[in-house]
């Protein structure tokens, strides 16, 4: 079996959005979008990873796959949960009413049609795709409640009486919405209500999760036509504090929101609850182009996510922290699974990581990854933070494909894909500048 360490990538060929997060039975599992035969997008399956302690990870294969109608052309993006002992998965299956003659793993003019999934598995590593009736929420086919293609990706959790669904959805004026179910034996579902925003906030919501932490409700999606700067990507992730009430399911939407990762290279997140109790979230890494043409795609560190004074943190893992405890005087001692550099900056102060440059200016980080980003319209080369309430303390985790820096330990942080990057730090002006690695 392949196995990763600290980042989570593809096991070859092409990975897209984590799945079915979830700390089952002693272990945590992560399923992801996968396509087995090129590093390409194609018809989705979903692969499986396993690991004890969020660090070290083990692929174990593809854990669903087309086996019906309403699956026949990809197992989507979902979520699970443990109901009795059980691991259930819930997903979106897609069927192509008119596939591209020209490469089958396409739809031609967005003609298909959506259904919601379910899989139960009694140990979290056996799937029985082929014997199971799976779909729980047909198509739907009021234009007034959502749409028939592009309604998808369930994150269901148990609530205080009752389990809950929500959906990402677009309104028959092309605005992003959410549409949220309940049901008491995860089999039977009800609609319930809809929510969406008074400001355009994209024209689909994808990846909807909600939950609540340190008294505060917190919503997470992932618009697509965010941002209308094409060529460069439209389609990005934010969060915000919310209200929702449970009997009526019922949201209120915030007019400003956050960016989960100001890199914006970060996508379709997903979040759990650790074995501490903590929620924990991971999220996929668009990269420019596959590497060594053998694999595309992998995930960013695990973050816990918190909530202070009405700002959303996210912060390293606690296990993942604790891994970086050997000190080292230069990058090309470090460890296969990559360094953390530390330091603080001050106004005007900058710093040059391996290609990578980090500036702290007007009170904002500040980033360029010009030098280290292959040539893709679609990529922005710079970004920066908002202006930085606390300090302007870093913590950058560095690896050959990655980069993640984390601002005010989690106030804010930018993740960038790179390739190219050497072993060479450049920070003269710097005082306490700190390198460790993996023991």
């Amino acid at each position: 079996m392949n196995t990763d360490c600290i980042h989570l990538k593809a096991p070859g060929n092409w990975i897209n959005d984590p799945n079915g997060f979830i700390y089952y039975k002693g272990k945590y599992h992560l399923f992801y979008q996968y396509f087995p035969n090129a590093p390409v997008w194609g018809t989705m399956h979903w692969g499986h990873a396993v690991s004890g302690d969020l660090v070290h990870w083990e692929h174990r294969g593809i854990a669903l796959f087309p086996t019906q109608y309403a699956d026949q052309n990809g197992c989507f993006s979902g979520s699970a949960v443990e109901y009795n002992g059980q691991m259930y998965l819930f997903y979106t299956g897609v069927h192509y009413f008119s596939p591209n003659p020209d490469n089958i793993h396409h739809c031609l003019n967005d003609d298909f049609e959506a259904a919601q999934l379910m899989l139960t598995s009694g140990d979290g590593f056996t799937f029985d795709n082929f014997n199971r009736k799976k779909t729980v929420l047909s198509p739907i086919m009021d234009s007034g409640i959502g749409d028939r293609a592009n309604t998808r990706d369930p994150k269901v959790w148990r609530g205080r009486n009752f389990w809950y669904m929500v959906l990402g959805s677009t309104t028959a004026d092309n605005r992003g919405e959410l549409l949220f179910y309940k049901s008491k034996d995860l089999s039977d579902w009800k609609f319930v209500n809809t929510a969406s925003a008074k400001k355009d906030f994209g024209w689909m919501w994808e990846c909807p999760d909600y939950f609540e932490v340190n008294d505060g409700k917190i919503l997470i999606i992932s618009p697509m036509g965010l941002l209308k700067e094409a060529p460069l990507e439209e389609n990005h992730t934010i969060c915000m504090p919310v209200s929702f009430d449970e009997q009526t399911c019922s949201m209120e939407i915030p007019d400003n929101y956050q960016y989960l990762d100001y890199g914006l290279d970060l996508y379709a997140p997903q979040t759990t609850l650790d074995e501490a109790g903590r929620r924990v979230l991971v999220a996929w890494l668009r990269m420019p182009d596959a590497v060594e043409n053998k694999w595309r795609g992998m995930f960013c560190i695990p973050r816990v996510v918190d909530y202070q004074n009405g700002h959303i943190y996210f912060r390293v893992h606690p296990h993942i922290e604790k891994m970086y405890t050997k000190k080292i005087t230069r990058p090309a001692q470090a460890d296969t699974a990559g360094y953390r550099v530390s330091f603080d900056l001050k106004e005007g102060q900058a710093a040059n990581i391996g290609g990578y440059q980090i500036s702290y200016q007007c009170g904002r980080i500040c980033t360029d990854r010009s030098a280290v980003l292959p040539p893709n319209e679609m990529f922005r080369a710079q970004a920066s933070t908002p202006p930085l309430r606390e300090s302007s303390h870093v913590d950058i985790y560095v690896d050959a494909h990655i980069i993640e820096i984390f601002v005010n330990r989690g106030e804010y942080v930018i993740t960038h894909a790179v390739s190219g990057l050497t072993d060479k730090i450049e920070a003269d002006s710097i005082s306490g500048l700190e390198i460790y690695t993996l023991e």
